[in-house]
């Protein structure tokens, strides 16, 4: 245990943000650089080291928190860095974009601040690859045995690294210009700034794993000439089928999926744009939906001058501690202000978008509303509470329904669907089609990025046992597998 008496002496605190007025005009992570590792070991040394660590259970990647608290106490760095990889093989993905389930289950926080958990591991991270802890794993022998893997994000490329350090000969297909899936494209700098994605990108290289962008399998490949080529392939394309709005006016100009509006900013900050060619700049922005990917376009509009930024969201707005109904230690529905919430901008709960309106030139200019309840489980408009809103560009971010069915890959393969469109799995992550496996969204749906590198790690395990009879990799869940819940 790190200090017995930690969580008594100190407090919570959390990595300090730069000012608003000064991150809202750059693209440059929102956390003040260096504002961690002043305030880190006390805030590891309120880890209570429990006798049952329900932040195990919290993750689904069984971190072994309460090990690398007492290291990251001591200033073991490279111990703790060692026990962070153990389980998970991108932290500092991790450490800046998950929503900490580990700390909704943190025992302190049954009456207390829970740990910093989050913050505890992007320090161990970002210290390890300071110090030169982080080194590329090549494997001792090959196995003379091949896989492909679809999709580059953080399910696809936590098992592209599992079985090509397992001595398999991995090629990584990506259908955009650049590795990283939705953590290239989809997030935005100020939350991770792609230089983390890129050098985890060079260690991969460096230990064997092959990357072929700009290539779709089913449009660019055909799937079933794929299979024939390698000894096994992985699916991990992703959740990407966006969730529409059918109302009236949808097909003004203006109105765009938040995955139509997102990657082209971070075109910008790569150096392939100028200017986007949808910006925000001078215009009232609406956000339709309330959750990350809609907080992501908040502080996007925010970033590109936006006249005025209102986020809507059809549920009603959270409230500020657990209820009786999310009792510790799931994972709450609390009210969250995130970084782009600080910065400005209106949040609007229990509302339903009714209709766009649009002027001569066919332009989206205003949004329709009607506040909106829950009775007897069903959504009813209030009476009277109809309003329009000025909008000129609006953004979808209402998530995601399933893996793309659109491009060849489903059919060429001959893949079943479960009940809600995902691509059907066995307890190996196998599909109906002998050495093809599914691993993150595709097979789970839309879900958080521990999950997606839990289940990368896990299908990789199915992967090696297919391919050589048994393996030693770990699987930290099962596709049945599911978050804490009541």
């Amino acid at each position: 245990m790190a200090d017995p008496k930690g969580f008594l002496n100190h407090d919570r605190e959390v990595a300090e943000t730069r000012p608003v007025e000064e991150r809202v005009k750059d693209w440059n992570e929102v956390y003040r650089p260096g504002s961690l590792l002043p305030i880190i070991s006390k805030q590891a040394s309120r880890c209570m080291d429990c006798g049952i660590p329900f932040c195990h259970n919290g993750c689904p990647l069984g971190n072994l928190i309460p090990e690398w608290n007492d290291y990251a106490y001591r200033n073991d760095w490279e111990a703790a860095s060692e026990r962070l990889h153990a389980t998970n093989n991108f932290p500092e993905f991790t450490g800046r974009l998950c929503p900490a389930p580990c700390e909704a289950a943190c025992v302190l926080g049954i009456n207390q601040p829970p740990v910093t958990i989050k913050n505890v591991e992007v320090s161990i991270i970002d210290k390890a690859w300071d110090n030169g802890d982080v080194t590329p794993q090549p494997p001792e022998r090959l196995s003379g045995k091949t896989v492909a893997v679809i999709g580059s994000g953080p399910a696809g490329l936590a098992a592209a690294q599992q079985l090509t350090r397992a001595g398999h000969t991995v090629a990584v297909y990506e259908r955009a210009d650049r590795i990283g899936g939705l953590l290239r494209y989809g997030i935005p700098e100020f939350k991770m700034e792609k230089r983390h994605i890129n050098r985890r990108i060079e260690q991969m290289r460096a230990e064997g794993t092959k990357f072929r962008t700009e290539t779709e399998i089913g449009r660019d490949i055909d799937a079933a000439k794929l299979r024939r080529r390698y000894d096994a392939v992985v699916i991990a394309a992703g959740s990407t089928t966006s969730r529409d709005l059918p109302v009236p006016g949808r097909e003004l100009n203006g109105i765009h999926f938040a995955m139509e509006y997102l990657p082209l900013a971070n075109k910008v900050q790569e150096g392939d744009l100028t200017t986007p060619p949808i910006t925000a700049e001078g215009k009232h922005v609406v956000v339709i939906g309330g959750g990350d990917t809609g907080a992501d376009c908040v502080g996007t509009a925010h970033r590109q001058g936006a006249a005025s930024v209102t986020q809507l969201e059809i549920m009603p707005k959270p409230g500020e501690e657990r209820n009786e109904g999310q009792p510790w230690p799931t994972f709450p529905m609390l009210y969250k202000v995130t970084s782009a919430h600080e910065e400005g901008g209106e949040r609007i709960y229990s509302v339903n978008t009714t209709h766009f309106e649009g002027d001569e030139d066919g332009n989206v200019q205003a949004l329709h509303l009607v506040e909106v309840e829950f009775k007897d489980g069903k959504l009813e408009q209030k009476p009277g509470t109809e309003r329009k809103i000025p909008a000129q560009l609006v953004t979808l971010a209402m998530g995601f329904t399933g893996t793309d069915k659109e491009n060849g890959l489903v059919e060429q393969f001959g893949l079943e669907l479960d009940e809600r469109g995902n691509i059907a799995r066995n307890a190996e992550f196998e599909t109906n089609v002998p050495g093809v496996f599914v691993a993150g969204d595709a097979g789970r749906g839309q879900s958080l990025i521990v999950w997606a590198i839990a289940e990368g790690r896990s299908a990789a395990k199915g992967v090696d046992r297919f391919l050589t009879g048994a393996s030693s990799l770990p699987a930290p869940i099962k596709p049945t597998d599911r978050a804490l819940a009541v």
